[in-house]
């Protein structure tokens, strides 16, 4: 593990095992991280932050090394996306084409805050003559943890705007994933990032997570992952009132209108829940097509599911990997055990493939409601539920979508510019996209309402979970 700028083992000598996801056998074994081990990793934060040369370097400074990371990213680039597809299961193409780019982008975009993280002058009314102003200063250290879905990607959400605030990091990858973290603190040093500035520990949630959200010496807690976790990352973080970010769970709704255009409908809404096997907070789990489009559309998602390759990620011609783990491998197979008891229909897939590997058959859903498990519960496997609906009145129509916990993302698929952006307003989820889905950009918010979450990631909001104002006031 990476602390202070070494490479250390754990201080109990324990280790977790690396697997391959599709083939099940260990591909190593990383340090097991501990308590002892964090409160190590936060006192070499702390002293970087406090009294080390980060603090002192100037914006233009801190913005070259945040750049320089994602030069050395594209740099290898390739490498990265074997890693990802090794250890997460995904296919080899889309970890280089969106994982890895999707990183790189975002440290070369956070790399321009450093510079712009500007206080303002105030105009007060108070008797008297006041100058009053604010500054933006960095909030300390930081806590991050990160899931097993997108390893690499989600180290760029939470360690690039770290960095570009000026803040001290301790971050936790998961410990199904945790190869590609380990790989990027190799090119912190030569980055030139001092020691200490970014620390990384492999180890369980439930040991190293849990007291890394505790720990009375960080300033903030940034997590990812599923909303049962973020409630207690919450409760943790209560002791010395942390400051907390969290990007949680959804059950993200895809509308399809009788307008839309529905081949490109059909292989959007596909993509939205086969991709990376599911495993996306923001998967279009719940389809909601129009009566009239609704056996079509049900077809057509089915026939894109069976034109999907499934097999080891590091095959170039597959675009389907393993699930990640035995647990979420048992997981989607217990949920469509459920959903078959309550009457949904298995219009494709439905089963496990094989007797090695985490794999799972893409799978369409019919005749679905929202009483049924599967529709109102987080799946997180290639398990899409469809439902019709006959209402033309948009309102009904987004009181369907409305009806859940969650409220990270929508699509809406319709040709209709008024029906598209009134849907995007009356849909209570932190992001809407219009004849597409799982959209991203370095420069657009991310987050949800609801049990989706609080706060965002990217673009210039994430900036506020990494800064404090302060308030200055002289009198004249």
């Amino acid at each position: 593990m990476l602390i202070d700028g070494k490479w250390v083992d754990a201080r109990s000598g324990k280790t977790l095992p690396v697997e391959d996801p599709a083939t099940q056998e260990i591909v190593t074994h990383v340090p097991a991280a501990e308590k002892a081990d964090v409160d190590r990793a936060v006192e070499a934060a702390r002293r970087a932050f406090e009294s080390g040369p980060w603090s002192r370097l100037s914006p233009a400074e801190r913005s070259k090394m945040v750049w320089r990371l994602g030069d050395l990213l594209e740099q290898h680039a390739d490498e990265f996306a074997e890693i990802e597809s090794l250890d997460a299961g995904k296919p080899v193409g889309n970890a280089r084409n969106q994982d890895v780019e999707g990183a790189i982008g975002l440290f070369r975009y956070m790399a321009g805050w450093p510079q712009r993280l500007a206080g303002e002058t105030v105009p007060v009314s108070s008797t008297g003559d006041w100058h009053a102003y604010t500054l933006r200063e960095p909030v300390g250290v930081v806590g991050q943890i990160i899931p097993w879905n997108f390893p690499l990607l989600m180290l760029s959400w939470k360690v690039a705007p770290a960095l570009a605030a000026g803040c001290t990091i301790v971050l936790k990858p998961a410990e199904q994933t945790p190869l590609s973290a380990l790989r990027f603190g190799e090119l912190v040093a030569e980055a030139g990032i001092p020691d200490g500035v970014v620390n990384i520990l492999t180890g369980y949630g439930e040991a190293a997570g849990a007291a890394l959200a505790a720990h009375p010496d960080v300033d903030k807690i940034a997590f990812t992952g599923s909303t049962e976790v973020g409630k207690l990352i919450v409760r943790a973080a209560a002791g010395n009132l942390k400051r907390v970010s969290l990007e949680l769970g959804g059950k993200s709704p895809a509308i399809v209108f009788p307008d839309a255009d529905l081949d490109h409908a059909i292989a959007g809404t596909a993509d939205a829940i086969f991709y990376n096997q599911g495993q996306c907070c923001t998967a279009g789990s719940r389809l909601f097509a129009h009566k009239s489009i609704y056996d079509r559309v049900v077809e057509g998602v089915a026939a894109q599911a069976g034109k999907l390759k499934i097999g080891h990620g590091l095959d170039p011609s597959v675009n389907l990997g393993p699930l990640v783990s035995k647990d979420q491998h048992d997981r989607v197979s217990g949920f469509l055990q459920s959903g078959r008891a309550e009457g949904a229909e298995v219009v494709t897939g439905g089963n496990a493939i094989g007797d090695k590997g985490y794999f799972f058959e893409p799978t369409v859903l019919a005749q679905t409601s929202r009483t049924m498990r599967v529709v109102r519960e987080e799946i997180f496997g290639p398990v899409v539920c469809v439902q019709s609906f006959d209402d033309d009145d948009l309102d009904a129509v987004a009181k369907f979508a409305n009806d859940t916990e969650y409220g990270l993302l929508a699509s809406v698929w319709t040709r209709n510019l008024k029906v598209a952006h009134m849907m995007a307003r009356k849909i209570k989820a932190g992001m809407i996209c219009i004849n597409a889905h799982n959209y991203g950009d370095a420069a657009w918010p991310f987050g949800g309402y609801k049990q989706s979450g609080w706060g965002r990631e990217m673009g210039k909001e994430v900036m506020e979970h990494y800064t404090e104002t302060k308030s200055v006031a002289a009198r004249l």
